[in-house]
Parts: structure tokens; sequence; C-alpha cells
């Protein structure tokens, strides 16, 4: 049964308002349900078992539902935990919401006007709310969902009437959009793909916690986070982010809620990265 039940939602870089009417699954709960636990794969021997370890290890003391996606092409290791849940995406949509308006200038041959640039710079390097809104507007919903299928981001569902920060996203398909952002694809160009990367690199400095927490020094580090405090599940904290050079070629989304603040998230996070740094360094 579903319940509309109009909240107050204190949003932070969010895009959501306060009052919206927002849909309210009731499911029964399964009496034990089981704890859903790392899975890693490596063609490096002995890689897997201690990621698995150590991001198990990081989030032993940690409460909060964490969902986990790493991905090394160096080494062809994969790890992933809670990889199909859904979250609200708050500001992480943003990287999605460029590779859209990127796409769709693709397809019209065209290249992005000064406007656009503006807004998509300031809505990657300092999560400015507005900019994203007014690109939201201008694709509309049949552009975006038309990128997230070119991209087989099936899983991924736009937030409706306009409200872009309750799009729910998972692990599985923000690690298929880092793929996508990092190597030669046909579903970006190679200069789209350097332009996103460019912005994710200038994020401003107090917003580049997370998953660049533990970087090796030799790498060059892109990251898009996001946070949103709503009445269910309190804060959810994400970050997305990509690391090359210095051999190294990685990504990983970490994403999270039923965070008491803000704060418990990023440390929750910085705690996951840590640990996958030092791993795959």
């Amino acid at each position: 049964m579903t319940q509309w039940i109009s909240r107050r939602a204190r949003v932070l870089a969010a895009g959501v308002g306060a009052g919206v009417l927002i849909p309210v699954l009731a499911a029964a709960t399964p009496a034990a349900a089981a704890t859903p636990t790392v899975s890693c794969t490596s063609a490096r021997a002995g890689l897997a078992d201690k990621l698995k370890k150590d991001i198990t290890a990081a989030l032993a003391t940690r409460k909060g539902t964490v969902a986990v996606g790493l991905y090394d092409r160096k080494t062809n290791t994969t790890c992933t935990l809670r990889a199909t849940t859904a979250y609200d995406s708050a500001s992480t949509v943003k990287v999605t919401v460029l590779a859209t308006l990127l796409w769709d200038a693709k397809k019209h041959n065209r290249y992005l006007t000064t406007r656009e640039t503006t807004l998509a710079t300031a809505m990657i390097t300092k999560s400015d709310n507005d900019a994203t809104s007014t690109l939201w507007r201008q694709l509309g919903l049949t552009k975006i969902k038309g990128f997230l299928a070119a991209a087989g981001m099936t899983q991924t569902k736009p937030g409706a009437n306009n409200y872009w920060g309750l799009t729910q996203e998972t692990v599985t398909d923000e690690q298929k959009l880092l793929k996508l952002v990092t190597a030669n694809n046909s579903v970006l160009s190679d200069n789209s793909r350097a332009y996103i990367l460019k912005l994710m690199n200038q994020v401003i400095s107090s917003q580049r916690w997370g998953t660049p927490y533990g970087a090796p020094s030799t790498v060059t580090v892109h990251v898009k986070n996001g946070w949103l405090q709503r009445s269910t599940h309190g804060w959810r904290v994400h970050s997305l982010g990509t690391f090359n050079g210095g051999g190294h070629d990685y990504m990983m989304s970490v994403l999270t809620q039923d965070n008491s603040t803000m704060s418990y998230g990023i440390t929750t996070i910085q705690g996951v990265a840590k640990a996958i740094h030092k791993d795959l360094a």
C-alpha cells in the first residue's frame, strides 16, 4: 500500500523542497533478513580477499546503511556491497545531468553554449542547485531517460516533478556511469569525458571529502558528492570518485543513508575509501 505523506524535508544540495508529497511504501519487514556482505573478485592473487576483509572491517562499527562499488581496471578488481539497493541521489545525480547534456549535444552535433558551460561548471564544482534545476528543466525527462537507456543505467529512476535530488540510484548504475566517463565508448565522446573529469577535478576544497580520502599522491582525483537530510532514513551522504595516473585507474561509489549527521556519513565513507586506496596502492 502506498501512503502519501506531506513532510518537511531539510535539504542541502539536493534540490528537494519542504512540504513535498513523497510516496512511502509500506512493506512487511522480513523476520530475519540476512545482512549483505562485501563481495570482491580480482585477477591479482590475494587482493579480493584483502579488500573484502578491510572494507568489512571499516564498516564493522559503523551504523547506517552503506552500499559500495569498486572497479580497478589495472587488476580487473570489482567489489560490491548492496549493489542494487536504491538511494535518493542527492547531488551525485549532477554527474548524470552533465553527461546527459553532453550526450544530447553530441547527438545534435553542437558544442555547449556559454550559458550551458557556466551552469555546468557551477553545478559540478560548487554543487549549485539552481544551475542544476535549470539544466534539468532544459533537458526534460525524455532526454534524461534517453541517456540512462544509452548508458545501460537501467536501475536509475529520475526524480519526478523536477525533484532531481530524489532520483533513485544504485551503486551498480553509478559504477556504469564512472566507467563511461573514464574510458572510450560510443555514448560519450572523448571530449565530453574529458570535460566531465575536468570539472570533477575542480570541485571546491570544502566538497572534496569522501572517496578521495587516503588517495595516493600520484593519482589525479575526480569527485562528486551528495548530501541530503529527510525525515526517513536520516542523512543520505554519498561520494563518487575516480582515480587515475601513477599506474592507477580505478573508481568507487559509496552511497549511505540512516546517518545521524552529515559528518557521521562522511566518516563512514572515508573509512571505506582509506581501506580501498591502501589495498590498491
